[in-house]
C-alpha cells in the first residue's frame, strides 16, 4: 500500500555516503596537492636557508680569527725583542682554542703553509701585518667542521664546502655517490655572493653559495630521504587523517544509530511487559545529547505511570523482608535463651535449694563453693543480658562512647582476672609497659577484650597459648589476639561478625556462647573510631586485628 520503505539505518548510510564520503575524498585529494606545492616551497627555502647559515658560520670564524689575529699584531708591536715576541706567540697559540700553530712568515713561507695544508687536513687564515709579512693562525679543519655544523647536526641534507680550487675542504652528511652527482649537476659559470637554486629535480633543490671573501663555494643538498621526511610522509599523514576523520564520522554516526535502535527496542519491550502484566518493567534509555526529546518524554510518561504500582510492590517486599527478619531474630533469640539461660539458671536454682535445705547439714566448704557457682552464673547471664541490651544501640547506632586516653596494658591484665578460663590456656601479652596512650572508651574497651579473650580460650587447640602482640603504625596501634586453631574457610570467616553466627552449630555445639561476642566487639571498636579485621592462615590458626588511635602528644598535654 504504501511501498517499500528504507529503514533509519538504509537512509543514514546512503546519507553517509553522499555527504562524508565522496566530499572527504576529494577534499583529501586537494589537500595532498596543496600540501606539496608548499612542502617544495618549504624545502627551497629551508635550503637556501641553511646555505646563508653556513656562510654567516664561516664569515663569523674568519672575522672573529682576523680579529684576534689583529689584537696579536697590536701586541708584539709594543714588545722590545724577538725572544719576547716569540714567547707570547706561543703562549697565544696555546690560549686559542683548536689552533695549531701560529706564526710570522713571508710570501713565500705563506704559500708553502698554503700547500702544506692540503697534506695535513688543515686551514689556514692569514693577517697581512706589512709589504711581505703575514702573521698566519693554522687550524684543524675537522675542528673547524666541528664548528661549523654544529647548529646543524640534526639535519640530515648534505652540506659541501669547497675551496676556490674545487677542493672538498669539510662536508656534512657526506657520501661520494651523492657528492659526485651534486658536482656533475654544478653550473660552469657560479653567481657570486648569493644563494642560488640549481638541479633538475623539482622535489629535491640543490643550492650553491659562491663566495669571493673567503673564496669558498658552499653546497647544500636535498636528499631523497629530506624529501621523503618532508613531502612523501606528510602526505601519507594527510591520508591517514581523512581515513581517521571517515573512520570517526563512521563511529559517531554508528553510535547515534545504535542508541537510537536500542532506545526504540526499550520502548517496544516496556509496552510488551506493560501489555502481560508485568507493572515493575521501567524503561532505562540509553540517554546522549542526540537522544530525540520525544523518545525521552515518551519513557519518562511511561515509567511514571508504572512507578506507583512499582513503589506498593517494593514497600510491600521490603515489609516482608523485615518481618522475615524479625521472625528469624526471634528464632535465634529464643534459641539462644533456651541454650544460654536455662544452663546458668538452672544452675543458680540448683545451688540455691541445697543451701535452703534444712534437712542436711552442710559444712563451710561446700557451702562457700555452692555459692561461688551461684555467683559465677549470675555474671555469665549478667554479661548476656548486657550483650542483648548492647544489640539494639549498635544496630540503631546509638552506642554512646567515653573517649579518653586508655592505657591498653592496664585494660588487658584486668580482662585476664574478668574472664572464665576454665581450660587452664596460658595467655601471653607481648606489650610492653612503654606502649602508647590510645583513645577509646575504657569500659567498652574491657567489654572488647573480655569477649575476644574469651572467645580465644574456648576455640584454642589443647596446650596451646593464647597470644596478644601489638603494632605501632603511624598514629595508630594494633593489636593482635591470635589463638592456635584448625584454619577457618573463609567463607565462614566472613560471616562471623553476622549474629548469632558460631564456629560449631546448633548440632555440633561443643562450647557455650551466644554467637553475639564478634558482633557486639565489631560494634564497640567502630564506635570508638577503630577498626577490626579477622585472619586465618598457616601462621595463625585464628587472628583478630583491632585497630584503634593513637592519642598523640597534644592530645596527652590536654
Amino acid at each position: 500500500m504504501f511501498g517499500k520503505h528504507l529503514k533509519i539505518v538504509e537512509q543514514i548510510i546512503i546519507v553517509f555516503v553522499c555527504a562524508v564520503i565522496i566530499p572527504m575524498t576529494i577534499s583529501g585529494f586537494i589537500i595532498n596537492n596543496i600540501n606539496q606545492q608548499s612542502m617544495r616551497y618549504q624545502l627551497r627555502e629551508s635550503a637556501v636557508l641553511i646555505a646563508n647559515m653556513v656562510s654567516d658560520e664561516i664569515d663569523f670564524f674568519n672575522k672573529t680569527t682576523l680579529s684576534n689575529l689583529e689584537q696579536i699584531v697590536f701586541s708584539l708591536e709594543h714588545l722590545p725583542t724577538q725572544s719576547a715576541k716569540e714567547q707570547y706567540l706561543k703562549s697565544v697559540k696555546n690560549r686559542l682554542d683548536d689552533c695549531e700553530n701560529l706564526e710570522i712568515t713571508d710570501s713565500e713561507g705563506l704559500e708553502a703553509i698554503k700547500k702544506q695544508d692540503k697534506f695535513n687536513n688543515n686551514a689556514s687564515i692569514p693577517l697581512q701585518i706589512s709589504e711581505n709579512r703575514y702573521l698566519v693562525a693554522t687550524f684543524k679543519l675537522d675542528a673547524v667542521k666541528d664548528e661549523l655544523f654544529r647548529s646543524l647536526a640534526d639535519d640530515k641534507r648534505q652540506i659541501y664546502v669547497l675551496s676556490g680550487d674545487g677542493d672538498l675542504i669539510a662536508e656534512h652528511n657526506y657520501t661520494q655517490d651523492a657528492y659526485q652527482k651534486t658536482i656533475s649537476l654544478l653550473p660552469d659559470k657560479l653567481k657570486k655572493n648569493k644563494p642560488v637554486i640549481f638541479g633538475d629535480v623539482k622535489n629535491q633543490p640543490l643550492v650553491y653559495f659562491s663566495k669571493d671573501d673567503p673564496k669558498i663555494t658552499i653546497i647544500v643538498n636535498t636528499t631523497e630521504k629530506v624529501t621523503q621526511n618532508a613531502i612523501t610522509n606528510n602526505s601519507l599523514k594527510i591520508i591517514l587523517s581523512c581515513l581517521a576523520a571517515t573512520f570517526a564520522i563512521i563511529f559517531v554516526v554508528g553510535l547515534y544509530t545504535y542508541y537510537l535502535y536500542i532506545n526504540i527496542r526499550q520502548l517496544f519491550k516496556g509496552i510488551i511487559a506493560i501489555s502481560k502484566g508485568n507493572y515493575e518493567r521501567q524503561i532505562r534509555l540509553l540517554t546522549t545529547a542526540f537522544t530525540p526529546h520525544e523518545i525521552i518524554f515518551l519513557a519518562f510518561e511511561f515509567n511514571r505511570m508504572a512507578t506507583e504500582i512499582h513503589k506498593s510492590y517494593i514497600q510491600l517486599k521490603k515489609n516482608n523482608k523485615e518481618l522475615k527478619e524479625l521472625n528469624e531474630f526471634r528464632s535465634n533469640l529464643i534459641d539462644t535463651v533456651s541454650h544460654e539461660l536455662r544452663t546458668p539458671l538452672t544452675s543458680i536454682q540448683g545451688y540455691t535449694s541445697r543451701l535452703m535445705r534444712q534437712d542436711i547439714v552442710i559444712d563451710e566448704e561446700t557451702k562457700q563453693k555452692s555459692l561461688r557457682i551461684i555467683k559465677e552464673q549470675s555474671e555469665r547471664l549478667k554479661r548476656l543480658i548486657d550483650d542483648l541490651l548492647t544489640i539494639p544501640d549498635i544496630e540503631g547506632m546509638r552506642l554512646r562512647t567515653n573517649i579518653e586516653q586508655v592505657w591498653l596494658p592496664e585494660i588487658l591484665e584486668e580482662s585476664r582476672v574478668l574472664i572464665k578460663n576454665k581450660r587452664g590456656m596460658e595467655i601471653v601479652f607481648n606489650i610492653g609497659e612503654d606502649f602508647p596512650l590510645v583513645l577509646g572508651d575504657k569500659d567498652r574497651l574491657l567489654q572488647v577484650f573480655v569477649n575476644l579473650l574469651e572467645n580465644a580460650a574456648k576455640y584454642a587447640n589443647e596446650g596451646s597459648k593464647i597470644v596478644v602482640d601489638a603494632a605501632i603504625k603511624d598514629d595508630y596501634v594494633k593489636i593482635f589476639v591470635k589463638n592456635d586453631c584448625d584454619i577457618i574457610p573463609p567463607k565462614k570467616l566472613k560471616k562471623l561478625f553476622e549474629k548469632f553466627v558460631r564456629l560449631d552449630d546448633n548440632t555440633t555445639r561443643t562450647t557455650r556462647g551466644t554467637g553475639l561476642g564478634l558482633f557486639i566487639v565489631k560494634g564497640l571498636v567502630e564506635a570508638m573510631n577503630g577498626k577490626i579485621e579477622l585472619h586465618s592462615d598457616e601462621n595463625c590458626g585464628f587472628c583478630v586485628e583491632v585497630t584503634l588511635k593513637r592519642a598523640n602528644s597534644q592530645e596527652v598535654e590536654g
